[in-house]
């Protein structure tokens, strides 16, 4: 089967693993100060504090089950949320337009999640793998007798 007629159910995949590692990178920077931290500050935010904390719990453990493809469509619509919440609340006061308040990348973000909660986990996650399992294990009804 050539590659190109595969694409349909690899590149959404793909899509998802990448959008969703992104997103637990930016949650594991936050929470851990790892990867340069909280903005670039080398920082981990403290427990627990509102909006900053919770928005990267939610990076975290989203971006997690999204790239896993494990609950996708509901973390996917979460994250797309708080990314919504993220340029509306902290972003859009500054300006209209995203290049000048600094709200690319919420934007984006949330169109990204928003787009893999449409489309699915795909083929290749553990949604996917654990709706197969139960088919399988599943036994087919027996014929109605007349």
């Amino acid at each position: 089967m050539p590659v190109f007629t595969r694409l349909p159910e690899i590149v959404p995949t793909l899509f998802r693993v990448v959008v969703g590692l992104l997103f637990t990178l930016r949650g594991a920077a936050s929470i851990f100060g790892i990867f340069g931290g909280f903005r670039g500050t080398g920082e981990a935010l403290e427990i627990g504090v509102w909006p900053g904390w919770w928005a990267a719990l939610i990076q975290l453990v989203g971006g997690l089950l999204v790239l896993t493809g494990l609950g996708t469509r509901v973390a996917a619509v979460i994250c797309s949320g708080s990314m919504a919440y993220a340029y509306f609340v902290v972003h859009q006061p500054d300006a209209l337009l995203p290049q000048n308040n600094g709200g690319e990348l919420a934007a984006l973000f949330c169109w990204a999640f928003l787009l893999v909660a449409a489309l699915g986990p795909g083929r290749y996650s553990l949604d996917a793998m654990l709706s197969r399992r139960r088919t399988a294990a599943t036994p087919a009804p027996e014929p109605a007798t007349v």
